[in-house]
């Protein structure tokens, strides 16, 4: 099932359930110790949970800014598909991209864009037009 970020009139495409679950897994075991939403609150459990109120999106940009910094030090190999289950594993393995650098570049959607820049195109126009930004399935 086909997920997206919603934003009134507007329409960001993810990707699968699975893979946006993976970019939250592997914030939450690499940049949280396993403890989901302890250092990043706003985008794990608000975002996460499907819905970033206009009240939430400067502190989400915030976070989602420092997000990208950390993951920027992180090699590929340590992505997480499931942080509830860490013996999974993406579907294409270890076959990435010669591009994908770090974790921060890990994470393209199925539009070919880069996931947290597309979170962060998304929140901008959420703040813009002052309205709640959602994740939703279609």
């Amino acid at each position: 099932m086909a997920v997206g970020i919603k934003v009134d009139f507007l329409w960001y495409s993810i990707g699968t359930g699975d893979f946006l679950h993976s970019f939250f897994s592997t914030i939450c075991i690499n940049l949280e110790n396993g403890k989901w939403g302890s250092n990043y609150p706003v985008i794990m459990t608000k975002l996460y949970s499907g819905l970033l109120t206009t009240e939430d999106q400067n502190e989400a940009k915030k976070e989602l800014a420092e997000i990208q910094k950390e993951l920027s030090q992180l090699l590929p190999e340590k992505v997480v598909w499931d942080a509830e289950d860490l013996s999974t594993t993406p579907p294409w393995g270890n076959q990435i991209s010669e591009d994908v650098t770090s974790l921060a570049n890990y994470y393209i959607t199925s539009d070919r864009k880069d996931l947290i820049s597309v979170m962060m195109e998304a929140i901008d126009e959420a703040i813009d037009e002052s309205v709640n930004l959602e994740i939703k399935s279609l």
